[in-house]
């Protein structure tokens, strides 16, 4: 624990992100362990998993960018593409960003959070399953954009995309007016229907939460035509091999994700998000959200 806080500190003090460093680390003890890296790499770090002055030591190599700390500042992408010695298959990574630590084969919201978010990897697209599954609760807080019916955690159907895109909508609204997700519901104190009051009395608005959704949906679009123009497809909205392997141990052994159903799951997503079969925005939903000045010929 001492070993945690102390690489929390330093990544504090360099000012970079505690996930990506975590599993840059990760990364590095794996292919370690592998005979990818040698103590020779490594500037003679024993680095293997529970070494907790390795990881310390590490941390402070990536601020620093020393040696192979410069190698892993670049994250676990493109320091796979480094190393190479087939160390790809442990650069656990979506469009560049390193997974977090929330595991999409138990809760299987984050298989579509990780996989579909235009920034890569990122547990904070929208509410987790647990809120799905409690969503048939008296007074849930995500009542108000009509999730009223149990999803549960380990389902990866339709149900839950459906709830998965409503709640991408609520979060990416809260993205859009630099709103905290710790604040609004269903995590934070404040109601979807306080923060509607909100909107209203600070802009002189008479707003609604359908149009405020919209906010949420058009600030979507517009990062999927971005990412589209810079050349990412379909293929990139994927997820680790790992991830549809089974898990070894622990309560969830055996878990793993079926890739044929993710790929199926994936073309519903695009339907009901209003997308062709290659994840591109059609010029129609880009006119319902009035933004057909994005469409291209």
């Amino acid at each position: 624990l001492n070993a945690i806080a102390m690489s929390n500190e330093i990544c504090n003090k360099y000012t970079i992100d505690t996930i990506s460093t975590g599993v840059a680390i990760a990364f590095a003890m794996e292919c370690y362990e592998n005979g990818i890296l040698t103590k020779d790499d490594t500037n003679g770090i024993d680095l293997r998993f529970s070494n907790a002055s390795a990881m310390v030591k590490m941390t402070e190599m990536i601020g620093k960018r020393e040696g192979l700390g410069d190698i892993l500042a670049e994250g676990v992408m493109r320091a796979s593409k480094k190393i190479g010695k087939e160390s790809e298959k442990y650069a656990l990574h979506v469009k560049g960003q390193e997974l977090p630590m929330h595991e999409p084969r138990g809760k299987r919201s984050l298989v579509y959070a990780y996989s579909l978010s235009p920034t890569g990897a990122d547990h904070m697209e929208a509410p987790h399953d647990v809120f799905f599954e409690l969503a048939n609760a008296e007074n849930h807080a995500l009542s108000p954009l009509g999730l009223t019916e149990s999803v549960d955690t380990l389902d990866m159907g339709p149900k839950k995309i459906k709830a998965f895109i409503y709640a991408k909508q609520l979060d990416d609204f809260y993205n859009s007016i630099g709103m905290c997700d710790f604040v609004g519901a269903p995590i934070g104190p404040f109601s979807i229907s306080k923060i509607v009051e909100y909107i209203r009395a600070v802009t002189g608005w008479d707003t609604s939460l359908w149009e405020l959704l919209k906010v949420g949906e058009r600030a979507n679009n517009m990062m999927r035509v971005f990412n589209n123009r810079e050349g990412f497809t379909k293929d990139d909205d994927t997820l680790p091999q790992r991830i549809f392997e089974e898990l070894e141990n622990g309560a969830l052994k055996g878990e793993k994700i079926d890739k044929a159903m993710f790929e199926e799951m994936r073309a519903l997503y695009y339907q009901m998000q209003g997308w062709d079969e290659n994840g591109h925005p059609t010029k129609a939903k880009l006119a319902e959200l009035g933004l057909e000045w994005l469409w291209e010929d």
